[in-house]
């Protein structure tokens, strides 16, 4: 069986092999370049007063690297690609070939074909997702030093996330086959699923897999304040910031309208926007995720992408014990 497998997804597993080798030769050649910006690591340039050998290699990283972000999120898909064609065609393969009747009905009870076939392609769609997290681990070491390991760029292509989410693209894909009974339209109906629900968890679930820590203070009289985004700071760069906002003197929110208003009489006073908010006692507040964090975070969005994966290929096994095909 396991010879079987190799002969019949070899095509699946040689292109997404070359695909995440390919990514993995682009990302050293330009990595290695950043990474000579930092002689004795991006760690001793973190924090206020840095060296103007830092201050230099961090003005080179944003201008000769600053397009990471924008090249990185286009490799937010790659986990997708690695689980999807190796999940579609697994069952709808024989389904759309009708060789089902011949393969399920041999020496090899169909149970054991279907127990082999997903633990061996499972098992290679974990094992390139997590070359791939690495070499983008790897990648952008400088910038997780300097700016943190939150943001979409690094925190869905680093650590376990990118494994958890190609399990969850495999067991989707794999699914709409045996139901659909086609790859192509499997592949469609997987993406569809693996967008929706990457985007409700990183929407909604994740800034409160922990309840967010808040920091309250006063307005100081010389804070550079800004009506729309108050500029409070947590003290730590690397944490995530989750939202920001002002309230009165008593504790009620304020809102935008409140701020611009607020922000207008001001003006007309002549006085800066800070002292203005400092003299009636209004307060700025900020809620964030500390960046310690992060593997905590990393490991309940594995577990969800996990858990739903597990439960659509149950939705496999039961169908085939059923044998509605």
């Amino acid at each position: 069986m396991t010879w079987l497998t190799w002969r019949q997804h070899r095509a699946e597993m040689l292109t997404l092999g070359l695909l995440v080798a390919t990514i993995g030769a682009f990302l050293l050649a330009v990595g290695l370049q950043m990474h000579s910006l930092f002689p004795g690591g991006a760690g001793q340039c973190v924090g206020v007063d840095v060296s103007e050998t830092c201050s230099t290699a961090i003005r080179r990283l944003n201008e000769e690297h600053g397009y990471a972000s924008k090249m990185l999120n286009l490799f937010s898909l790659v986990p997708f690609l690695i689980g999807a064609f190796f999940g579609a065609p697994l069952v709808a393969r024989e389904l759309e070939a009708g060789t089902w009747q011949f393969a399920w009905t041999q020496s090899v009870p169909r149970m054991r074909w279907l127990a082999v076939k997903l633990g061996a392609l499972g098992l290679a769609t974990a094992v390139l997702a997590g070359v791939f997290s690495a070499v983008i681990t790897w990648y952008r070491q400088p910038m997780d030093v300097l700016d943190g390991r939150f943001g979409a760029d690094a925190f869905d292509l680093e650590g376990l996330a990118p494994a958890g989410y190609a399990l969850f693209a495999f067991a989707a894909a794999t699914a709409a086959g045996a139901l659909l009974r086609r790859s192509l339209p499997a592949i469609a109906i997987a993406l569809g699923a693996f967008l929706a629900v990457r985007v409700l968890v990183a929407g909604w679930l994740r800034p409160n897999f922990q309840e967010p820590q808040r920091l309250v203070e006063l307005v100081g009289a010389d804070d550079l304040a800004d009506p729309g985004n108050p500029r409070m700071s947590t003290g730590n760069p690397l944490d995530w910031t989750i939202a920001t906002g002002y309230v009165d003197s008593s504790g009620r929110p304020l809102s935008l309208y409140d701020s611009v208003a607020m922000y207008s009489a001001a003006q007309k006073e002549g006085v800066k926007f800070g002292a203005y908010l400092h003299e009636r006692g209004v307060q700025q507040w900020v809620e964030y995720q500390p960046a310690e964090r992060f593997w905590t975070f990393q490991l309940v969005e594995a577990a969800i992408f996990g858990g739903l994966a597990a439960a659509l290929l149950a939705l496999v096994v039961w169908r085939f014990k059923r044998r509605v095909f």
